[in-house]
């Protein structure tokens, strides 16, 4: 199989969500023609929601692992996207002609309740996630 011939750096503060859904997301349905990883400016640990959330639209991210933007600095990545607030202020610096972009999407992780309010708040932020990849890079 041939490699694809664009990366994707998806940043967001822990690296436990939202960078790893859109990592997900991107590897599993257009790994073709992109590469994704993620990282965080403050690593911690994969949420187990967001692991549920992709085992619903059938993709594993139960082994990825959760990296620290500093892995990333001495490698090609064709386009940086911080996909949190918090991450984005931080402005972490990559050598090289990448271009950057941010789309802040909620924390699901931040949302209280029952534990139904709680999943549900990470498959809306995975449908989100998935829509702006659609629109934003192009699969053909």
């Amino acid at each position: 199989m041939t490699k694809p011939g664009k990366t994707i750096l998806f940043i967001c503060t822990h690296n436990s969500a939202r960078s790893q859904m859109a990592e997900g997301l991107v590897n599993a349905f257009h790994g073709d023609r992109y590469e994704a990883f993620s990282a965080g400016t403050e690593p911690a640990e994969v949420n187990p929601r967001a692991i549920r959330a992709m085992a619903e639209l059938g993709i594993d991210i139960s082994g990825h692992t959760v990296n620290g933007i500093d892995e990333f600095l001495n490698r090609d990545i064709d386009c940086v996207v911080t996909v949190c607030d918090h991450a984005n202020e931080a402005r972490p610096f990559f050598p090289g002609g990448n271009d950057r972009i941010h789309k802040g999407f909620a924390d699901p992780a931040a949302v209280t309740g029952p534990e139904e309010e709680k999943l549900e708040a990470f498959r809306r932020t995975r449908d989100e996630i998935r829509a702006w990849i659609a629109e934003t890079f192009p699969w053909s």
